[in-house]
């Protein structure tokens, strides 16, 4: 056991059990894509984790990107227009 997880038992605080870590490993498994799409059930919670963190970069990225897109398409119309005031709401 992790001496992390040894002082926070001994402190009172709130308690985690290898099983409810195990479930929310599984559970984050079921929400990334590249995990998605292994057949293999075992893949260690340090993958998970890993492919995690890789996954909310490339979102982190996405959002970048269309952020981009939309400031560009705010550029080139009219600011008074409705589409504007759209793209506008989007960025916010």
């Amino acid at each position: 056991m992790s001496s992390r997880r040894s002082r926070s038992r001994q402190s009172g605080a709130s308690r985690i059990t290898d099983d409810q870590i195990a479930d929310l490993v599984t559970k984050l498994q079921q929400l990334i894509p590249e995990l998605r799409r292994r057949r293999s059930d075992k893949v260690s919670a340090s993958k998970v984790l890993q492919e995690t963190c890789n996954y909310i970069r490339s979102l982190h990225r996405e959002v970048d990107d269309l952020s981009d897109r939309l400031s560009e398409l705010l550029e080139s119309t009219d600011s008074d227009s409705a589409q504007a005031a759209i793209i506008r709401s989007l960025l916010m």
